[in-house]
């Protein structure tokens, strides 16, 4: 899979993450601080989030120092679901329940060993076919499109 990871700082968490993300197969291609400094978290959000809206990625990953602000911005922009998640068992229902395409992370408090359980948790899961689950993000998307 097409998979952008951006960050608006270049630590050895957002490294390992990417290096972990090539291991497990993917293509990825990296924004923001990876790339080059300085790096405003809107902005690495607005840009991944809008290229993963647009198709030309399958998911992405954020990074910032708490998570909370690139998830935040990711989230202006329709069609992305991004997910805040601080373990495995956060990332598999982010990815289950609300079919998330961005996951983002803290890089103060997430650890390389976390950090690889969330991937593993998150690629592993697929979207729930479960009625109430479909009913909900179908409500989403109509949302989306009539107040966006």
């Amino acid at each position: 899979m097409k998979i952008a990871v951006g960050s608006d700082m270049n630590t050895h968490l957002a490294q390992a993450v990417v290096e972990a993300l090539k291991k497990m197969g993917h293509e990825v291609t990296v924004y923001g601080a990876l790339v080059a400094m300085p790096a405003l978290w809107t902005k690495v959000a607005i840009e991944v989030a809008e290229k993963v809206a647009a198709g030309q990625y399958g998911q992405a990953v954020l990074f910032c120092w708490t998570g909370t602000g690139i998830s935040l911005a990711a989230n202006k922009v329709r069609g992305i679901r991004a997910a805040l998640c601080c373990d495995a068992q956060t990332a598999a229902g982010a990815r289950k329940w609300n079919d998330a395409n961005i996951l983002c992370m803290s890089l103060r408090a997430t650890s390389d060993e976390v950090a690889k359980e969330i991937l593993a948790a998150w690629f592993s899961n697929t979207p729930s076919t479960d009625e109430e689950d479909v009913a909900c993000l179908t409500y989403l998307e109509q949302w989306e499109k009539e107040h966006l």
